[in-house]
């Protein structure tokens, strides 16, 4: 069989895979100059151009995106009349967070009870090394039987839009009948998935000023107006006494009908401590799938060690809004910023900057590529049926392509399972996973091309 010769070359790979992904881990490809070196960057984007060129890609071209950052771009010709699929990944991660708290270092892929750790190893350095073995796999088995794009973005966890705006200017460079976007993960592990919507975003940096600057607050306290309390008081506007998210003109009741999720396996996917509610109303499909969510993603303010007896004059905070699909992300974020300055206590002074936006994402799942990766997720998995989720996070580039390729098809795989734990400390990937979504890759480009020459 078709998918048994592929599963063995796959197989016969990981040990190759594992070396390869433990050298795109090790660089600290945090799009922020700020937290980590743009070398870091520089590197990872390098690493992923020269193993392109090494499976026979051409056009291979580090791209100057818009936001400073670069994305790798490469092309492998297949059969002459063959349609053409763009595979998509990103090399950059998110910051370690407490890198004391990784039980192994963050840029070193470590195993440990069946598992890869490391910053990306999921979250999406993993998804680029799927993509690999799944052409290895065709081209030791017959060959690749489409034309194949790559793109692997640099900046994607920043959500600074640098690949959108690169490919609304160049909007040939992408196009493609079909889109796999490595950026997902099966609802659970061993259970074959696709991504069906994803929740848009935007991102704000506020900064509240009430003060010339800090009063001793023996002196000025109970009169100064002080402003992390005016900051935290707007903050605190943005979610009712259940902690469902509350922004004024902003509907929040919208309905998830596909797969749920139940309450115990998300308390135990997200680690809720025991006797700590969840928050929010409706299903927990609900809540993160069709839902609007504010998260406070950080506060400017002194830290308890070395904090002065001070009325503070200034503070400052990063607020994420997560929108979900139906909901346009740019009215998202003019009812958020009316919210916050009409929320602002005591005539302090607010500032509001805008630093990422993203529109959600809906997929045709009805389309004959969801098909073909039906039946190679049946055969990859021992005949598991294809089940389709959503996803609270955000893919701002898949709007991007809908709306410049609103005839290809667009599918959301990849490897971030909830024991992946993406975006925390200790992160990992399943290498079971990582050969399986290999194999199904494979396969679907196989039958996809099949079902085109029909």
């Amino acid at each position: 069989m078709a998918h048994d010769a592929l599963a063995a070359t796959v197989a016969s790979l990981m040990p190759r895979a594992r070396t390869e992904l433990g050298e795109l881990v090790a660089f600290k490809s945090v799009a922020d100059p700020a937290q980590f070196p743009p070398e870091e960057c520089a590197g990872a984007a390098r690493w992923v151009a020269d193993a392109l060129r090494a499976e026979g890609f051409t056009d291979v071209a580090l791209l100057d995106t818009p936001d400073g950052t670069q994305s790798v771009y490469g092309f492998l010709p297949g059969p002459a009349g063959a349609p053409t699929v763009l595979l998509y990944a990103h090399y950059d991660v998110q910051p370690p967070l407490d890198e004391a708290a990784w039980l192994s270092p963050p840029f070193t892929l470590t195993e440990r009870d069946g598992r890869w750790y490391g910053r990306g190893a999921a979250d999406c350095k993993g998804g680029f090394i799927m993509h690999l073995l799944a052409l290895r796999a065709l081209k030791a088995n017959g060959g690749v039987p489409v034309n194949v794009k790559v793109i692997a973005e640099g900046s994607e966890e920043m959500g600074m839009g640098g690949l959108e705006l690169y490919a609304e200017a160049h909007p040939e460079l992408l196009a493609a009948d079909s889109i796999v976007i490595g950026d997902s993960g099966n609802f659970r592990a061993g259970l074959p998935t696709v991504t069906a919507t994803l929740r848009g975003m935007t991102m704000l940096k506020v900064r509240v000023d009430t003060l010339e600057g800090n009063l001793h607050s023996g002196q000025f306290g109970g009169a100064a107006p002080d402003a992390l309390a005016a900051l935290i008081r707007m903050l605190d506007s943005l979610r009712a006494e259940d902690g469902s998210t509350t922004v004024d003109g902003l509907a929040s009741d919208s309905v998830w009908e596909g797969l749920q999720y139940p309450e115990e396996d998300f308390r135990r996917d997200a680690r809720v401590l025991d006797g700590v509610e969840l928050i929010g109303s409706g299903t927990v499909a609900d809540r993160i799938w069709a839902r609007p969510a504010v998260t406070v993603l950080g506060i400017d303010c002194p830290p308890v060690v070395g904090a002065t007896p001070s009325v503070q004059a200034s503070a400052r905070a990063l607020i994420s809004l997560r929108v979900p699909p139906g909901t346009d992300a740019a009215e998202a974020t003019r009812l958020l910023t009316a919210h916050l300055e009409s929320h602002i206590p005591w005539g302090a002074r607010l500032a509001v900057e805008q630093v990422g936006q993203g529109q959600p994402f809906s997929a045709d799942t009805t389309s004959p590529a969801y098909t073909a990766m039906a039946e190679a997720m049946r055969e990859a998995y021992d005949g598991a049926e294809m089940a389709t989720a959503g996803m609270g996070g955000s893919i701002p580039l898949c709007d991007t392509l809908g709306r410049l390729y609103p005839k290809a098809e667009i599918l959301l795989i990849g490897l971030s399972e909830p024991e992946a734990q993406i975006h925390a400390v200790n992160e990992s990937v399943s290498p079971d996973e990582l050969r399986r979504l290999s194999v199904v890759e494979a396969l679907f480009l196989r039958k996809y091309a099949e079902t085109v020459r029909g």
